[in-house]
């Protein structure tokens, strides 16, 4: 099988996110199929950009389309998604001809690269696919609090309906959104759930040195007689670090400290907040390589997650980082309200109410008062859980079996 999957944001371990394109594809290639991955060549979730072109990277042909750089959400990250999908639409007999895909994958978070995957699908006479990463236009909208009459909203919108009515599948990382898609109208016979899970590769053998000031840090900690409470991943506005902040403050005085590393559109406003507000306990340290997580988390007490309370999780939540604390084996404090709830369905924590600082600190506390041992028996729940239902061998042959004609 040829599979061509468009997603915008796709990346690889020596760029950066988004990792599931990849994982997915390697995969895929491991079973003897052909795969291209067309991407832009800049990304903001990205840690380094690549050269626009051809590259062969694990087996895996990427097509970096060149696309200009931006910062936040505005008219530049606009910019760069039209210069992303016009060069597709243009292009797409050549791309039909060039690689000849079976099965033509849109999904790039936003909808609009339906329109262009459903061009290059119908040359090829191939499967048309919409992968769901988040409810859009429903995400910017609660999320973001962008106006549903917003002409960005109403292209979305469109997008949306299109795709709900002209893929041939439609597979979703949400777990609960039968009765939204049914709404927008969608057969839900042609509905597939594949969550995001964790590559087993990236667990086996020795993780690779931890970076020395993290290591310094946690170590540093340690000797204090302190419960550390790790954070890794993504630092923007939909992960609650600020709730974590005024925990912390909440926490004063207890043996507790959180350690954060991470990047992201809110890391410097928060990293001016610690210093600013002299939050003593936090320390913010600067990304480290995705294979270094697995160390860093081998290394802490408590791995925290938190949530904004927003109507959209509704839907479910699909979060990577959740997926590398469990398979780490850590105790996981969860901040949500959502349809679903990792934590609670595998028993490898505590879930707390989002958007409480005070829930926050009472949540670490009850986490750190568990004895160390109890602690890793809720860690090793989650991990069973993990490897029970996403790793991404299963994940990506339960895709292809959502995809089979």
């Amino acid at each position: 099988m040829r599979l061509l999957l468009i997603n915008h944001y796709a990346g690889h371990p020596t760029l950066g996110m988004e990792y599931r394109p990849y994982y997915l594809a390697r995969e895929w290639v491991r079973q003897g199929h052909a795969v291209q991955i067309v991407a832009a060549s800049h990304s903001h979730v990205r840690s380094r950009q690549p050269a626009p072109g051809d590259q062969l990277l694990d087996g895996i042909h990427y097509r970096w389309l060149r696309t200009p750089a931006y910062q936040g959400n505005g008219l530049g990250r606009a910019w760069n998604i039209a210069r992303f999908l016009w060069p597709l639409w243009r292009d797409a007999r050549a791309i039909v001809d060039g690689f000849r895909p079976d099965v033509v994958i849109a999904s790039s978070t936003y909808p609009m690269d339906i329109w262009v995957a459903r061009r290059i699908a119908r040359l090829a006479g191939a499967v048309l696919v919409f992968e769901v990463h988040d409810l859009w236009p429903l995400s910017p909208i609660e999320l973001s609090g962008m106006s549903p009459g917003h002409p960005f909203i109403r292209l979305c919108h469109a997008a949306e309906s299109s795709a709900y009515r002209s893929a041939d599948r439609v597979v979703s990382m949400l777990p609960v959104v039968h009765d939204y898609m049914a709404s927008r109208g969608l057969d839900l016979k042609r509905l597939a759930i594949v969550p995001n899970g964790i590559t087993l590769d990236e667990w086996q053998g020795t993780p690779p040195p931890l970076r020395e000031d993290v290591a310094a840090a946690i170590a540093l900690q340690r000797a204090a007689g302190r419960t550390v409470v790790g954070y890794a991943g993504s630092m923007g506005l939909p992960n609650a670090l600020d709730v974590l902040l005024d925990a912390a403050k909440l926490l004063k005085g207890e043996p507790i400290a959180i350690v954060m590393v991470g990047d992201g559109l809110e890391r410097e406003r928060l990293a001016q907040r610690i210093a600013d507000e002299g939050i003593a306990n936090v320390q913010w340290l600067p990304p480290i390589p995705k294979a270094q997580i697995p160390g860093f988390l081998a290394l802490i007490d408590i791995a925290y997650i938190g949530w904004q309370r927003v109507p959209i999780y509704r839907f479910g939540i699909a979060p990577n980082k959740l997926m590398d604390y469990m398979m780490a084996g850590c105790a996981v404090l969860h901040s949500v309200e959502a349809g679903n709830d990792p934590v609670a369905e595998s028993g490898c924590g505590l879930t707390v109410a989002p958007q409480s600082a005070q829930a926050v600190a009472d949540g670490l506390k009850r986490l750190a008062a568990v004895p160390p041992v109890e602690r890793r028996a809720m860690g090793e729940r989650g991990r069973a859980f993990v490897m029970a239902h996403h790793t991404y061998p299963v994940l990506a042959e339960r895709f292809l079996q959502a995809v089979a004609r």
